[in-house]
């Protein structure tokens, strides 16, 4: 049976509220958003050393520390601490919760100014360039003028090239991880159906649920379909291949027969309880919004042409959400506005995931370029 609860709204997260209303996109403004983030390391004296991470799509702030609702380690442990190439040792280490978002920063399931229910529906449809926009709002109020990098792997890889676009001096360097400047039909094609799984749930009730009584069943679906994309063909293969829960016994039923079965039920089942289904439907409208080179006359070395900033993208020759080729667009483009970009695809069987995972030589391709740019005058 998949899960019948959601996030809790009662966890309290560090945050600002921005000391002006947001400008978006679409036109609307956000009457001073809440920005939840977490911080590790020291900012240090000539306020050189801070580096923005921004989160995937189901990612948050706790980017090192303790999930306070799942109670696991921070997602991005492996890249994330003492000895390790982003390090609170040497860096002043700012990670957020986008808007839109259910981890403290404002969104559909924050409370409206005017009457204190959640937002739900009337919250504004937002884009990666709006979540941006937040953030560097967010780095003002820190006191944070120029990051010594931006690292971001898949939407986080989207925010970080629209911070060189947006911000172009007020950072020294970009760390793109499994990332694309656009989303295919394909990529908008599956967030459709999540989004439809969402609201043909009942308990849906056109964004108008209470806490704890939301879609979970329809939420739960949509992870499960996205959960795929997120892996390769060869990696549920070697790890599931066409094994069954119980041996050899079949149900002759629709029980979970199939271990992929069972855990693609788990993953959404778990997903339902961190996180809120009217966010996953505005977060993956902004993404599937995401065309950075749209701004630019459809030119995406346009998009890079005002920064200085030092480049680094990588992919995995797995990841068939963000294949290899629109990492090589990015790296075309960036070459033709003559910027510096360094280029590699790593051999992982972990799909689109690879960027979280343990992949040989993701931790010492981000370790020599962060450093590399460290040593730079």
């Amino acid at each position: 049976m998949l899960g019948a609860r959601l996030v809790s709204p009662k966890v309290a997260h560090h945050s600002l509220r921005l000391p002006a209303d947001l400008p978006l996109d679409s036109g609307q403004t956000l009457p001073r958003p809440a920005v939840a983030f977490e911080t590790v390391g020291e900012l240090n004296a000539d306020k050189s050393n801070a580096i923005l991470i921004c989160h995937a799509l189901t990612g948050d702030q706790y980017v090192a520390s303790q999930h306070p609702l799942t109670g696991k380690p921070g997602w991005w442990q492996r890249m994330v601490g003492p000895g390790k190439p982003i390090d609170p040792e040497r860096h002043f280490i700012i990670c957020s919760n986008v808007i839109g978002g259910c981890m403290g920063s404002e969104g559909p399931a924050s409370p409206h100014p005017e009457d204190g229910k959640p937002w739900a529906l009337r919250f504004p449809v937002i884009t990666i360039a709006d979540m941006v926009r937040a953030q560097a709002g967010l780095l003002d109020m820190l006191g944070v003028e120029k990051l010594l990098a931006v690292v971001g792997g898949s939407m986080g890889g989207m925010q970080a090239m629209q911070w060189a676009a947006s911000y172009p001096h007020r950072l020294r360097s970009v760390l793109v991880i499994a990332s694309a400047a656009r989303h295919s039909a394909q990529n908008i094609a599956f967030h459709e159906v999540g989004r439809q799984a969402i609201m043909a749930d009942p308990k849906w009730k056109n964004g108008a649920y209470g806490a704890g009584e939301g879609p979970a069943k329809g939420l739960a679906v949509a992870r499960m379909a996205a959960h795929i994309t997120y892996l390769s063909e060869a990696g549920l293969t070697a790890k599931f291949g066409r094994h069954l829960q119980q041996g050899d016994v079949k149900s002759f039923g629709f029980d979970a027969d199939f271990q992929i079965e069972s855990y693609l039920r788990h993953q959404g089942m778990s997903f339902v309880d961190r996180f809120d289904a009217n966010a996953y439907l505005y977060i993956t409208r902004a993404l599937d919004y995401f065309d950075l080179a749209e701004g630019y006359s459809g030119q995406l070395a346009h998009a890079f042409k005002a920064t200085s900033a030092r480049f680094c993208v990588i992919s995995f020759d797995s990841d068939w959400l963000y294949p290899t080729a629109e990492s090589r667009r990015i790296v075309q483009a960036l070459v033709a506005a003559g910027r510096h970009a360094s280029f590699v695809e790593l051999n992982s069987p972990f799909g689109h995931d690879a960027f979280l995972l343990e992949t040989p030589g993701l931790t010492e391709v981000v370790d020599g370029f962060l450093k590399a740019v460290e040593q730079e005058p």
